[in-house]
């Protein structure tokens, strides 16, 4: 992406960018002696960005004041831009294990690709916010996340009289942008938006009663009208593949007790990409589907296939082992029951591999099903509990309990390697991916499928003791995602 550079002679810009360093010198000078009340603002939207971004990872923070946001993300290689000398200075004598460089965000010539870009409460103060954008996109890689923390514009007048009765950093002429303006503009270079939440609806650090507004309150109807700051996460619009070759494919198939479905199994899941294993994970079935898989597996040399035996229970455990034994760079789960038709995995194999999502997951509520496909109870909880998700992770989640999840290997490592937040106590596996894939501000799509009966079998799925237990999963991920 071509890199828009500012004439000197644009004396508007210059006029502009000169009031603005000389009042944040200014700033800095004054902080050595005094926070006023936005010491708590700060400490809070620390608190927030840490949970939005792990520790070890390659941050740059543009406006980055005197370096506190960035070093407590105790990132392994962390940039911090400032086109204020002041800010600075304090920052290297602060933070010196940190890199810190003293330019405008409107000319940039930093060519280091980052994890995390943040631009926290700078846009408001942007001569230009879609030239800044896409200066940005060129130290972005398709994994990488751009952060912008702003203010809500019904708080103008507030911070206008805080600010003049000397209880808050003076600030020059805002540009007091919508989250739709964002929006536009980061469409305008190239970005797409993944989600955005609304912080701290009580700047002012009153024990209880802050953390109950801030925590909890802000994030309800209506009351996130009337937050403070709105957070905004993005990422690089991929235009067609980025991939320099096809990737390879592992579908893991759990199965109990699904003999009779296992021949088919092996005759329809399509070869996908640069070549498809198929991994079976054998869930200690009562019936013969361990030899049954052994048989198919001799009569079907031409494809690439495994089989493991599970030692632990349920569903969310088979998956694990065989993500753990897989091979292929996308990782496919496929219900051995065969509701969902093998022949739709190639669908969600072109979503992934064209960069159109990071996450994906099917649908079984759009299409009409056949008669005994899912009970009526059933339907209703999958209902409540996609209403209840879609909240909580912030991105549309029309069935949380499809079996039809694809992934990205590296990321489901990712996700592995930070399951210890979480905790280990969902048996489908279901919830323990859209945590975490929520938690690393993946992309999540969804793919409508043709939700079928089942042919052979039962469902291994109780309805009361799974819904009681996919209840609790929702109060205690209030408490680990939403409620942070």
């Amino acid at each position: 992406m071509r890199k828009t550079v500012f004439h000197k002679e644009n004396s508007d810009y210059i006029s502009y960018q000169k009031t603005r360093v000389s009042h944040w010198d200014k700033v800095a000078q004054k902080s050595d002696k005094w926070q006023g009340f936005s010491g708590y603002y700060h400490n809070r939207l620390q608190k927030v960005l840490q949970f939005v971004i792990p520790p070890g990872q390659r941050v740059m923070e543009m406006g980055c004041g005197c370096g506190e946001l960035l070093a407590a993300l105790k990132p392994s290689y962390g940039v911090g831009v400032d086109f204020s000398a002041e800010m600075i200075e304090r920052a290297k004598n602060g933070y010196p294990d940190l890199h810190f460089i003293q330019a405008d965000a409107h000319e940039l010539n930093i060519k280091t690709q980052f994890d995390f870009i943040i631009l926290s409460d700078l846009v408001n103060d942007l001569w230009d916010v879609q030239s800044v954008f896409k200066n940005i996109h060129v130290l972005t890689t398709p994994r990488s996340r751009i952060i912008i923390t702003s203010y809500s514009r019904l708080w103008e007048l507030p911070l206008w009289i805080v600010r003049k009765l000397g209880l808050a950093k003076s600030a020059l002429f805002q540009n007091w942008l919508t989250v739709d303006d964002i929006k536009g503009l980061f469409s305008l270079a190239n970005f797409e938006v993944i989600r955005h939440w609304e912080e701290i609806i009580w700047p002012i650090n009153v024990p209880l009663i802050a953390s109950l507004l801030n925590r909890f309150i802000v994030k309800i109807w209506p009351f996130k009208i009337f937050a403070l700051t709105h957070i905004i996460v993005a990422k690089p619009c991929n235009t067609g593949s980025f991939l320099s070759e096809a990737p390879k494919v592992s579908v893991i198939v759990p199965t109990r007790n699904e003999t009779g479905n296992i021949a088919k199994i092996f005759s329809s899941i399509p070869e996908m990409g640069g070549g498809t294993e198929i991994i079976f994970v054998e869930g200690n079935s009562t019936d013969n589907t361990y030899e049954t898989i052994k048989k198919a597996m001799a009569d079907n040399p031409h494809r690439l296939s495994m089989l493991l035996r599970q030692d632990g229970q349920g569903k969310g455990d088979a998956v694990r082992l065989g993500f753990k034994h897989a091979r292929g760079d996308i990782l496919m789960i496929f219900d051995a029951d065969l509701t969902v038709s093998p022949e739709d995995l190639p669908r969600f194999y072109d979503v992934l591999a064209n960069g159109k999502a990071e996450f994906v997951n099917g649908v079984r509520l759009v299409y009409p099903m056949e008669k005994e496909a899912m009970r009526f109870f059933n339907f209703l909880g999958n209902k409540f509990f996609s209403l209840a998700f879609s909240w909580l992770l912030g991105q549309p989640i029309k069935d949380t309990l499809c079996g039809t999840k694809v992934l990205w290997k590296a990321d489901y490592e990712r996700i592995a390697a930070n399951r210890s937040y979480f905790g280990d106590f969902d048996p489908f596996g279901d919830f323990d991916l859209l945590f975490g894939a929520a938690k690393l501000n993946l992309k999540i799509v969804e793919i409508p499928i043709r939700y079928r009966e089942r042919t052979y079998g039962t469902t291994n799925i109780s309805r009361w003791k799974h819904g009681w237990l996919l209840l609790r999963m929702v109060f205690f991920a209030l408490r680990r995602i939403k409620f942070v």
